[in-house]
């Protein structure tokens, strides 16, 4: 059964950031919870209404493949696709076919067949045995995206889609949030024992990355058994459910000769080198510094890959990070900085939190730090006070009692009470407990209220405890 190898292909859809739908002036709010409300007799297909192209929906994709390295297109045109489902105002889906906006690409290490443009469908909601369908989502610019059927893995595949999600929010074009259905992953997947295509399933309603993995994985299992035993694969659309990690059989697949598709005539066919702004230089220069070369370039700063991840998906972090660590500190003090920023900072702030540690506030803290002037309580606790009422690091600092101390006299006099007090635990260390001298240690910077220098108290109290042996 291990003989057999899996082929998976992806197919990826993204809802774009527009004011207005594809092909109407409704508004594109997906966070809209009242039904039937952004409609207009366009999207809702109603007799004699004609399409029009949302410009900014077509600049988008052209953005999107610019970044990936594709191919734009010089002609385009949209088509119908023909399909009957209740959640299909006009019969037909207005997509693209054989002229798409972008072929080619590459992100992320897998090879990219096309993206195109298309609008999307309304939304079904079941209650009990009833199904009513809300119309407000019926027309949002949707991008597909398509890659190559070279992907093997269930880790590959899920990456590729991490990948173009952040990628998407870089350029602006698109939230791609998995969970609210503005990014949708539908993944095509067969094994064979050589390089021909064994019968693909497409599976339906993946709603997360993690999810995405696991039906690979279920599925590569589930068809490689039924091979192995002599069965026979259907090409089929599959769901899957979370619950069980489980993928089921949901109806036969079609091709794409069952859609009929032909060119839309209502839409005028595009000549995209015959707009200026679609110009390809004019495209490549509207890019801004794209994930994988933000990731490269924050890790050769000191950032841990994982934070580096973070701050390429959280604008917000990511532009205080450029500005007041990368743009503050030394280059040994980044990694340090990095750290902080996104464990006690992120954890509490506020964006008006955030605010009160720019201007270099925050970049003095972490010197302060490094040179030996807070302990690692001492810099949360700035960091927690500067965040809350402002006000510049050293003063409060200093004002508050949160310096280390590099007294060691008055270190070994707390030492010396804490010893006095604590006779029943310095019998146990002498015993050899690491964890009584963890709270001897403990209660010397609770009465230092956090400044005592730790590797000095625990000096001072080995000597003194050594001394009464």
């Amino acid at each position: 059964m291990s003989a057999y190898r899996p082929t998976i292909g992806l197919e990826i859809h993204a809802e774009l950031k527009t004011r207005t739908k594809m092909f109407c002036t409704s508004k594109n709010d997906p966070d809209e919870e009242n039904p039937n409300v952004n409609v207009c007799p366009v999207c809702m297909a109603y007799p004699g209404t004609l399409p029009v192209v949302n410009k900014e929906a077509v600049h988008s994709v052209l953005r999107v493949g610019a970044a990936v390295g594709g191919t734009i297109a010089d002609y385009t045109e949209f088509d119908r696709k023909n399909y009957f489902y209740p959640d299909i105002p006009k019969g037909y889906q207005i997509s693209q076919y054989e002229y798409p906006l972008v072929k080619g690409g590459e992100l992320a290490g897998v090879k990219i067949t096309r993206i195109h443009l298309e609008e999307d469908t309304a939304n079904a909601k079941h209650r009990g045995d009833t199904s009513l369908i809300d119309f407000n989502r019926a027309g949002m610019p949707l991008m597909e995206l398509v890659t190559e059927p070279v992907i093997h893995d269930a880790v590959t595949a899920g990456n590729f889609a991490r990948e173009l999600q952040q990628l998407l929010r870089a350029l602006g074009v698109a939230e791609a949030q998995m969970e609210k259905g503005q990014m949708r992953v539908e993944v095509n997947i067969s094994v064979s024992k050589d390089d021909t295509l064994g019968k693909r399933s497409e599976i339906k309603n993946i709603n997360s990355f993690r999810a995405a993995e696991r039906a690979i994985e279920f599925e590569i299992k589930r068809q490689t058994a039924v091979l192995g035993s002599g069965g026979v694969l259907l090409q089929e659309t599959r769901g899957f459910d979370e619950n069980t990690g489980e993928t089921f059989s949901q109806r036969l697949k079609e091709d794409s000769n069952d859609y009929r598709y032909f060119p839309d005539p209502d839409i005028p066919k595009l000549k995209i080198s015959d707009i200026p702004e679609f110009a390809r230089d004019v495209l490549d220069a509207s890019l801004p510094e794209l994930p994988a070369t933000r990731r490269a370039r924050l890790v050769a700063l000191g950032v841990r890959r994982e934070d580096a991840d973070v701050l390429i998906a959280d604008h917000l972090y990511g532009a205080f990070f450029d500005a007041e660590v990368a743009g503050q500190l030394a280059p040994g003090l980044i990694g340090k900085g990095s750290n902080y920023l996104l464990t006690d900072v992120r954890a509490v702030a506020t964006e008006s939190m955030l605010n009160n540690l720019r201007n270099g506030v925050f970049g003095d803290v972490i010197r302060m730090t490094d040179a030996g002037d807070l302990s690692s309580r001492g810099t949360k606790d700035l960091l927690l006070r500067l965040m809350e009422k402002g006000g510049d690091a050293h003063t409060v600092a200093e004002k508050e009692g949160m310096l280390q101390m590099k007294d060691t006299a008055l270190i070994e006099r707390i030492v010396d009470e804490v010893v006095v007090e604590h006779q029943g635990v310095v019998m146990e260390v002498q015993k050899g407990k690491e964890e009584a001298m963890k709270f001897l240690i403990g209660m010397v910077m609770k009465k230092s209220k956090g400044a005592a220098n730790p590797t000095d108290a625990a000096t001072i109290l080995k000597s003194k405890i050594q001394q009464k042996t």
